[in-house]
């Protein structure tokens, strides 16, 4: 299963129908805009992600990015590549590690869509948790890495780099809970009893604890280039859902990983975990609070059940692309089928939280 999931989403492939555009056009604004380019260029697709179609574009001195909205239908709000591209070139003043950035377009008429061009980050993106292929104690240092990670970004200053503005700060849950509910019931393509009880359930039993803090939004390690032979992180990738946000939220979406049935995370027993050099989620946790200096974390059962809340309504987004045909990529008809069993895990975690039916 591990090497077929890397084979999937890993590396390049020609680029699908749908998603080509005038590459004359690009080549001719991007020679304009980016100190430097120079062809002759090769438009390649990435196979990996389905929300907004990512090209590697080749030439003879080096490789580029670029990520742009797909053409087509869109939910308002969705595939916000212009606040990716703000995200990462303001994180390039800080320690956390992103790649950089060249230049926006958001001239339609250039490739049909918005899109942005950063640099392509030479190194290893593993699809697999488990992270199979390497040692004990490089798989250790793997997953400090990726704490280390949220942990950094949670204590950036966003003032002192110029986002500010980039979200609302405060009561970031309800506003969370509100876009994901328009979101999946705009998309909503059957009835999912479990859903309309935590969208009634959810806003009315949210934790009393406003931090805030710039948050990723859908940060895992297959959103993360690591060293072509080291065990750390060089870039973290996919900033579509960073905002002003909620450092918890954002930490124990990460953190459902070790509770998602669907991950080998979740369904391997912590001995054997521990054994690969794979901290347990009470480990990660700690680790996690050691870094930002918190005592502990509680109410895990409330961020779990939002967050495969959340999680269940940024899939059924996917599922009401595929059929409305925008979805960018072969795997979005199997990821769509998962709304129902999260929306029954986010349900029983609710409980748990104290919800009643």
């Amino acid at each position: 299963m591990a090497e077929d999931r890397q084979e999937q989403f890993s590396g390049t492939k020609q680029v699908a129908e749908n998603h080509r555009f005038d590459e004359a056009a690009l080549y001719d604004y991007l020679v304009a805009h980016i100190d430097g380019f120079a062809g002759p260029m090769q438009v390649e697709e990435f196979k990996g992600g389905q929300s907004n179609p990512t090209y590697k574009l080749v030439t003879p001195d080096r490789s580029y990015v670029l990520r742009r909205k797909p053409p087509g239908l869109l939910l308002k709000s969705a595939h916000a590549v212009d606040r990716e591209y703000k995200v990462i070139t303001a994180l390039n003043k800080t320690k956390v590690p992103v790649p950089q950035t060249f230049c926006l377009c958001e001239d339609e008429s250039i490739i049909g869509t918005i899109f942005y061009v950063m640099e392509f980050v030479a190194g290893r993106v593993i699809w697999e948790p488990l992270v199979p292929g390497v040692t004990v104690e490089e798989r250790r240092q793997i997953f400090d890495s990726q704490v280390a990670f949220m942990a950094d970004l949670h204590m950036v200053d966003y003032k002192a780099i110029g986002l500010e503005d980039f979200g609302k700060p405060g009561n970031y849950f309800a506003r969370q809970i509100s876009r994901w509910t328009k979101q999946y019931q705009a998309s909503e393509t059957e009835e999912i009893v479990e859903m309309n009880r935590l969208i009634d359930w959810l806003p009315g039993n949210i934790p009393d604890d406003d931090s805030v803090s710039l948050v990723h939004g859908d940060f895992r390690l297959d959103n993360a280039v690591l060293h072509p032979t080291e065990p750390r992180i060089v870039a973290v990738l996919d900033w579509e859902l960073a905002t002003l946000g909620h450092p918890l939220g954002d930490f124990t979406y990460h953190l459902m990983q070790w509770r998602n049935p669907d991950s080998a995370l979740g369904v391997t027993p912590e001995a054997e975990l521990k054994a690969m050099g794979i901290p347990t989620e009470a480990e990660y946790a700690a680790a996690y609070c050691a870094r930002t200096g918190r005592d502990e974390i509680t109410n895990l059962d409330y961020y779990f059940a939002y967050n495969f809340f959340r999680l269940a309504g940024i899939l059924q987004g996917i599922r009401g692309r595929v059929r409305d045909g925008t979805a960018a990529s072969e795997q979005a008809i199997e990821m769509s089928s998962r709304v129902r069993p999260l929306a029954e895990a986010a349900w029983l975690y609710a409980q748990k939280a104290g919800a009643v039916a």
